[in-house]
This record gives C-alpha cells, sequence and structure tokens, in this order.
C-alpha cells in the first residue's frame, strides 16, 4: 500500500502559505480596572493632602514696593535640609589615616613584587592603590558595585578590608575627584561592551 500524507492545511490549497498581518487590532482582553485607568486622570492617595496654590492678584497688590530683597527670598519656597548621614566607626577610623600611613601601606605591597609595576608612571597614588584594589579578589567582585560599597560589604563579610583604601576613597571623594567611586575595570568593561556595538 502507498505511503499517504495527511496535511493538516484546514482547507487551503496545497503549496500556499498563509501570510500574516501585524495591520489588525489585538484581541486581547482588558480588565475593566485598566480600561478606568486610562480614561480618568491618574489620582494619588497622596493628593488630597498636595495644596495647590493658586496665586491670588489681590494679594500681590498688597505687597509693599519697599520690601527688601532677603525678605522676598524667605516669601519663596523653603529649601529642602538634607541631614548628613551618621559616620560609621570604619570612616571614623579612615579620617585618622595619615597621608604617611597611606604611603606605607602602598610600599608594603610594591615591596612584596619582584619588579617595579609597569604603565602606572603617570598614575597618582591614589589611583595606584584604588586600582589594586579593584583586583583583589578576597574581597568580592568589583564591577557592578561601587568601590565604597564593597569595602562595606567585605567589612560586613569580615573580610578586613584594608582601612587605607576606605581613607583614600573619602580623601578622594572630598576632593571632588571624578570617576572615582567606580571601579577602573568596570570602567574597562563597560567601554568594550559598548564599543562592541
Amino acid at each position: 500500500m502507498p505511503a499517504t500524507r495527511r496535511s493538516t492545511g484546514g482547507g487551503r490549497p496545497a503549496g500556499r502559505q498563509a501570510t500574516l498581518s501585524f495591520n489588525h487590532r489585538v484581541t486581547k482582553s482588558v480588565p475593566k480596572s485598566a480600561k478606568d485607568l486610562s480614561s480618568t486622570p491618574a489620582k494619588s492617595p497622596l493628593a488630597k493632602h498636595v495644596i495647590h496654590a493658586e496665586p491670588d492678584v489681590k494679594e500681590e497688590a498688597d505687597i509693599d514696593i519697599d520690601v527688601d530683597v532677603e525678605e522676598k527670598i524667605q516669601v519663596g519656597e523653603p529649601k529642602e535640609v538634607v541631614p548628613e548621614r551618621e559616620k560609621t566607626e570604619a570612616e571614623l577610623r579612615a579620617n585618622k589615616i595619615t597621608d604617611r600611613q597611606i604611603d606605607q601601606y602602598w610600599r608594603n605591597i610594591e615591596s612584596e613584587r619582584r619588579t617595579k609595576r609597569l604603565h602606572q608612571g603617570a598614575l597618582s597614588l591614589a589611583e595606584k592603590i584604588l586600582r589594586y584594589w579593584d583586583v583583589s579578589s578576597q574581597y568580592g567582585p568589583c564591577v557592578g558595585i561601587t568601590r565604597i560599597k564593597r569595602w562595606q560589604r567585605a567589612d560586613r563579610l569580615g573580610l578586613n578590608p584594608p582601612i587605607e583604601v576606605l581613607a583614600v576613597m573619602m580623601q578622594e571623594e572630598n576632593k571632588g575627584t571624578e570617576g572615582i567611586e567606580r571601579a577602573h575595570m568596570d570602567d574597562v568593561l563597560n567601554s568594550t561592551a559598548i564599543g562592541a556595538n
């Protein structure tokens, strides 16, 4: 008996493929609550507590022209005062670290090497220490996390990260050095990924 082919075409002529069309409406059901949200303006539960002050023409007319500029500034919206967070014990210890102690820390690291480091002549001592911190794998990964958070995580985990590194990070942050918060390795990997596109 000859082999027969089964067709799942459902009444279509053989050899003709159905075409896809993306011009029709989506037939997915949408819950009523989603329809209500799109038709009415969104109101926050906190909206009833916000007072929308509209300027009153009568009040503006009553303002004396001789008012000092300082008083006008005080009439405006108050500035938000952001309280400084309290420093941790480690940060207090890091503030007491001197430049001489940091230099001694780096000399101890360099004395363990057999040869002099190449290609780091133009880097500052702080950058050398922070790059060494970036590649010290015993403190966890350095990619995707800021240097200070990595130091804090290592401290919480009991890995005893060097206090000198925290001192360098805090000093550079106080100086306003740009790009100091992220690991150099993170920048290298991100630039490689961007360049691959």
